[in-house]
Formats: structure tokens, sequence, C-alpha cells
């Protein structure tokens, strides 16, 4: 980790308007440690920057891919990408479902049916969710 992603993680965290000592207890580090990653002079594991991007409101990528010098999709002023409020929801739900469940999210948005609509489209045939969004 280097001095880019260091900016990037003092920026999101003065964005989330967290102070190092806050965002340290937050993921289990100390002050000390946050100052140095953000001036470049520690290299944090990856487990710690999963922590810093869940608790500063950005993705673990866009503090990965500062390094190498690739941009996020969509980003704010400080570079990082911003989630919503119901976007943030969604992770924390997905990141608590079990396999199934995440199996299943992952299907809907490939935009394959899900065993459960399948076994209604075998049920009461495809036409069903016409009916029902009547």
């Amino acid at each position: 980790m280097g001095k880019k992603t260091g900016e990037l993680i003092r920026q999101a965290r003065t964005g989330a308007k967290l102070t190092q000592a806050a965002l340290a207890d937050a993921v289990g580090l100390t002050a000390s440690d946050i100052g140095k990653a953000e001036r470049g002079e520690k290299e944090l594991p990856q487990a710690a920057l999963k922590a810093i991007a869940k608790a500063v409101g950005v993705t673990q990528a866009s503090l990965l891919n500062a390094e190498k010098g690739e941009k996020p999709a969509s980003k704010n002023e400080a570079g990082t990408l911003k989630l919503s409020a119901s976007e943030k929801k969604l992770i924390k739900l997905f990141r608590t479902a079990n396999d199934d469940q995440k199996s299943d999210v992952l299907r809907i948005l490939n935009g394959e049916k899900t065993e459960v609509e399948q076994l209604v489209d075998s049920l009461l045939g495809p036409k069903w969710k016409k009916r029902a969004s009547r």
C-alpha cells in the first residue's frame, strides 16, 4: 500500500467525518496505525482495508485500485466510490446472508431464475408473474 491508497483512506475518513482514533476503534487498529497508513508508511492487511472501507462507506476495490492507478466507475471528490444508504444496507445484508441466499441473489443479478421461481413456473406456468403483478 502506498501514498495514493493512504490519501484515499484519509479523504474517505474525513468525508465520513471520522477522526483517526474513531476509525481505528471501528476497525480494531490504533490511531497511530491509521496515521501511518494515511502517510503511506505502513502497509495494512486486506482485512484491515476491508474494515476501513466498510467503516467509511467506500468499496475495498477503490482503495486497492488506487495503487494501480485505476479509477472507480463512480466517485466522489475524494476519488473513492461513495455508496448510498440503500446500497450500504444491501451490502450489509448480503454479507450476513448464508451461501444459498447469496447464490440466489447472484442468480437474480445475472438475470437467472432462482429455484423458487423455477418451482413456481413449473407449478403455475410462466404467466404467473403477469397475473401476480395486476
